[in-house]
């Protein structure tokens, strides 16, 4: 009997693994197409991209331009007077407020002057005394100038009566010379500003006693306008200061320590006769009419002195100018729209201004605020400084 041959079961298994695969593969391969396809489709064109860099921009100009010198100054007044009593006796009247503005002359305070108007009296008393026998004395001098004339009264006599007249003359000369200091103490019964100026704080309560021995017055009152400033600049610039003063050009303007905000305009008055020998500094001093009260005795300002003018100078925003190793530079925008670096050659900066003595000419467009994405030919798009700021910080 003849045996049939026996299936292999693994073959079949074999066989739908590879359809399977295979299939797999198919459809991987549709699939990678249609992925090529699309972006094939919505690919853009070959060649390199070039990206313009936004920047803000400004034109260089040519104006009279300023020279400064700064300094950091202390507000000084012209005028510090403390008031004293001249007369002892009781403070009766205290005629101002802390912090008040008075004038020269106006009433501060009162002392008692009952006592004092005794001594104006009792003076007064005395010289009305004196002067009657004065009075008699001279109509018995005309007396025996008469009988002198006749012989009926010796000449001892009439010399007599002359030297007592005489005598009587002084004493009535002396005695209105008491009426007069009996009435000055008694004028130094009402204290009155001497200067005016700003009230500070009152020292003395009133009903006190004083005494015009005592070491501390009654208040102290400080001149405010005008008012000065005193600041130190180096002795580099003094040739220019002195120029400028006497040209009469010497102005003085004043800040905030900070800067932020213009406090007042001035002329210089005074230049130290001495160069400080450990600084190298020069004192300075101006005055300003102080007008709004914005200057405070003891305050720390900026203080700025015009040194001359710098007559059509070409100008550029202070921001443009960059600088490396090389130096000072900026970008200039070409009619091409393309950003070109130049070297500069600064003179004086004032402000947010900066003078340009070479590199740049008045008209050149140049770059303010983007400069740290660019480089020499690179292509910008000009926006405004805001939209500058903002691409930078996002």
């Amino acid at each position: 009997m003849s045996s049939l041959p026996v299936s292999n079961p693994v073959r079949p298994r074999r066989s739908r693994r590879f359809i399977v695969a295979g299939s797999a593969a198919v459809l991987i391969a549709i699939a990678l197409a249609f992925v090529y396809a699309s972006r094939s489709q919505g690919a853009e064109p070959p060649g390199p991209k070039v990206a313009s860099v936004p920047v803000s921009v400004g034109q260089a100009e040519q104006r009279d331009m300023p020279v400064w010198v700064s300094a950091i100054g202390t507000v000084q007044p012209l005028n510090v007077v403390t008031v004293k009593t001249r007369v002892d006796g009781q403070l009766d009247k205290v005629a101002f407020t802390e912090g008040q503005m008075v004038k020269a002359g106006d009433l501060l305070a009162e002392i008692d002057p009952r006592p004092f108007q005794a001594t104006v009296d009792q003076a007064q008393a005395n010289l009305h005394k004196d002067d009657a026998q004065r009075a008699n004395a001279e109509l018995d001098l005309q007396r025996y100038a008469k009988l002198s004339s006749l012989q009926v009264v010796p000449a001892q006599q009439l010399d007599a009566q002359k030297a007592q007249a005489q005598s009587l003359l002084a004493s009535v000369a002396s005695d209105r010379g008491a009426v007069d200091g009996a009435r000055l103490q008694l004028g130094f019964t009402r204290i009155t500003a001497p200067i005016g100026g700003r009230v500070g704080q009152r020292l003395v309560d009133q009903g006190s006693q004083v005494h015009a021995t005592d070491t501390t017055g009654l208040v102290t009152i400080t001149q405010i306008q005008p008012i000065t400033v005193t600041f130190q600049v180096p002795q580099d610039v003094l040739p220019e200061v002195m120029d400028a003063q006497a040209a009469g050009q010497a102005r003085v303007s004043v800040s905030t320590r900070d800067g932020s905000r213009h406090l007042a305009d001035g002329a210089l008055v005074f230049v130290d006769s001495q160069v400080d020998a450990g600084t190298g500094q020069i004192m300075l001093k101006a005055q300003f009419v102080n007008e709004d009260r914005s200057l405070w005795p003891g305050e720390f300002v900026a203080a700025r002195l015009l040194l001359r003018v710098q007559p059509h100078a070409v100008v550029v925003p202070s921001r443009a100018v960059q600088r490396d190793q090389n130096g000072a530079y900026v970008y200039v925008v070409d009619a091409q729209h393309a950003a070109q670096s130049r070297p500069v050659r600064l003179g004086v900066a004032n402000g947010d201004l900066q003078v340009v003595e070479e590199g740049i000419r008045v008209g050149d467009t140049v770059v303010l605020d983007g400069q740290s994405l660019l480089t020499p030919g690179a292509k910008v798009n000009i926006v405004p400084s805001s939209a500058v700021a903002t691409g930078a910080s996002t």
